[in-house]
């Protein structure tokens, strides 16, 4: 049960079995580099506000986004070595920032402020204060970060190219920067790169504009832009059965079930025993619930999670201008042996919602169909839910309707 709290800090006192296995790819390099940034940047919450930023890169050229982006891990279905292999060989070449430095930046965060403007990989070369220190950052949230370095200089050989819209938000200096979110979401900015633009500091009011730790902000964009599409959702016609969707990627397991019921969402993430996040005898859950009216608070138990896979159920539900409860179940299985970020639930259950769901008329029926997919018994999950606890014994939001 430690192993699933702890995910690499070292809470147990001896050497993580995940990052004993990345030391074969890491690169061995000097002070001076070039290569092409994927692009991505890495804003670091610890001594905040005066926090860690930087800029990742491998010392090769090309095109390197598949280094960064979870929407192309899926689409390419990418194992878990691919994944630690790309994020190992990147550099992030660092510096100290307040995160209040937005509109008076020094000349490396005006660098970095530049890449995470950019669409597409860039050619830069990197002067290093000192070699990349062979060590890697897991963090659940977000893909691996490893092998840093103190940055000295850093410079464009090429061209950035950046997409119009973004550079027109990031010079709106009177827009809102959940508005900002919004219209690049709907301009089809990928998110991750939503991510990094807000990360860098570049949306919202010239005032309000600062650094924003990175795993703060895939957090935020996950959570407002399905927020956002919430507020119309909440007043959708229900579904008229139950509905079924499945996914799997990398060991994670997900059963969807939608309920003809008023908006409310539950994820129960199990961490099977035996897995690196679970290594004793006994099942480990993760679970938090949100009814019609929303939550206030921040989803502590799921984290990230719970907003990532929040965001695809809006689009589905967008797109089909219905709503209904949801009720997410994730076998987090053995093969998931190392974290690879929040942004591949978010993309495998993307993948979830372009299949047709399965229809019942009964939510027994629709536990049973799922059952046949999953290992854990379904009755550990059914007698953990809050959701189906309130659809079997409350008067449901739309009888007023």
């Amino acid at each position: 049960m430690q192993c699933a709290m702890c995910k690499g800090k070292g809470l147990c006192g001896k050497p993580c079995p995940i990052l004993q296995s990345l030391r074969e790819f890491q690169p061995k390099i000097k002070e001076e580099f070039s290569g092409s940034s994927p692009p991505e940047i890495f804003v670091g919450r610890h001594d905040y506000p005066f926090v860690n930023t930087g800029i990742l890169s491998p010392a090769e050229h090309g095109e390197t986004e598949y280094l960064s982006m979870p929407e192309l891990w899926h689409q390419n279905n990418s194992s878990i070595q691919d994944i630690l292999n790309f994020r190992s060989r990147m550099i992030y070449s660092r510096f100290k920032s307040s995160i209040y430095r937005v509109n008076h930046p020094s000349n490396l965060l005006s660098v970095m402020k530049e890449v995470a403007m950019a669409s597409k990989a860039t050619d830069m070369e990197f002067r290093l204060e000192k070699k990349p220190s062979l060590k890697m950052h897991l963090e659940n949230r977000m893909p691996l970060i490893g092998n840093p370095a103190p940055l000295k200089s850093a410079r464009f050989t090429e061209n950035v190219k950046i997409e119009r819209k973004i550079d027109y938000l990031v010079n709106d200096t009177d827009a809102k920067a959940i508005a900002s979110m919004s219209e690049l979401y709907i301009s089809k900015i990928p998110v991750s790169s939503i991510i990094k633009v807000l990360s860098a500091g570049l949306l919202g009011e010239s005032k309000k504009r600062k650094l924003v730790p990175t795993r703060w902000a895939i957090t935020a964009t996950d959570s407002n832009l399905s927020e956002l599409m919430l507020k119309e959702i909440r007043y959708f016609p229900l579904i008229s059965d139950y509905q079924l969707f499945n996914a799997e990627y990398l060991g994670n397991h997900y059963e969807i079930i939608f309920l003809p019921s008023a908006f409310s969402y539950e994820v129960l993430e199990a961490k099977m025993q035996g897995s690196v996040w679970n290594p004793s005898d006994e099942l480990h859950f993760m679970i938090d619930y949100e009814n019609w009216y929303g939550r206030k608070d921040y989803a502590e138990n799921v984290t990230g999670g719970y907003y990532a896979v929040r965001l695809p159920v809006a689009e589905y539900l967008t797109r089909v201008r219905k709503q209904a409860g949801v009720l997410i179940m994730r076998e987090c299985r053995p093969e998931y042996w190392a974290p690879c970020g929040v942004g591949i639930l978010r993309e495998c259950t993307r993948g979830a919602f372009q299949k047709q769901p399965e229809h019942f008329s009964t939510l027994n029926e629709a536990l049973q169909a799922a059952q046949t997919r999953m290992r854990l018994p379904i009755a550990e999950f059914t007698k953990r839910s809050t959701l189906v606890r309130e659809f079997n014994t409350q008067r449901k939001l739309n009888s007023f309707f």
